[in-house]
């Protein structure tokens, strides 16, 4: 396995690791406070965010697990992952429906190969069919979850609930502090980092 490749199935790892922290955190939140107190951010709530960050990870996974199928792109992306456009009701719905959607990003990008990496995904919009590559959609989908997780972390500043700390990643020195997190989660070092890991 090269060493981009190692490097994306770290970034799925973390983007876990990160989700798992922040949702921990948002469940113990009361369900008013998770739904229905305005908060200041792009979407004006913590259910409406979380929504959001699962219901674009469902659609670009998809469109990357049909690529790698050779599957044509989803034909009603729009029903299939964002009617209704908030899924879940509460925080232990959603995360564990995230937790799923993590584990599929994790076992897509273990999956990757040159071949897989140098193939078009392809997805419909309103404008037609855009072609684009695993590796600039992958780019882009952690981003995107790093966007929105901040503003979540953000809106938590103003509830009883200390956001987590979620800009740790994975230096060596650090692995001692991030081994309960690994443990509820079934991961090891040698997962994210391969057999050569310490």
């Amino acid at each position: 396995m090269n060493q981009f490749s190692r490097y994306l199935i770290a970034q799925a790892y973390n983007n876990a690791w990160a989700n798992h922290r922040l949702l921990r955190a948002c469940a113990q939140l009361s369900q008013e406070e998770f739904e229905l107190a305005t908060r200041t951010s792009f979407f004006p709530s913590i259910k409406m965010t979380l929504n959001h960050i699962l219901t674009v990870d469902w659609f670009y996974i998809d469109a990357m697990e049909r690529a790698a199928r050779g599957d044509e792109p989803h034909p009603d992306y729009c029903a299939a992952f964002f009617e209704p456009e908030e899924p879940f009701a509460t925080c232990a719905e959603l995360w564990a429906a995230q937790k799923l959607c993590d584990q599929r990003l994790i076992a897509y990008c273990r999956r990757l190969d040159e071949a897989t990496l140098a193939r078009d995904v392809g997805i419909l919009r309103d404008d037609g069919l855009k072609l684009d590559t695993p590796a600039r959609l992958l780019a882009h989908l952690f981003q995107h979850q790093i966007h929105h997780r901040g503003q979540v972390h953000a809106m938590l500043a103003g509830t009883g609930v200390a956001p987590p700390q979620l800009d740790e990643f994975y230096s060596r020195g650090e692995s001692e502090d991030r081994a309960p997190d690994f443990a509820e989660l079934g991961f090891t070092e040698a997962d994210v980092w391969g057999t050569s890991a310490p």
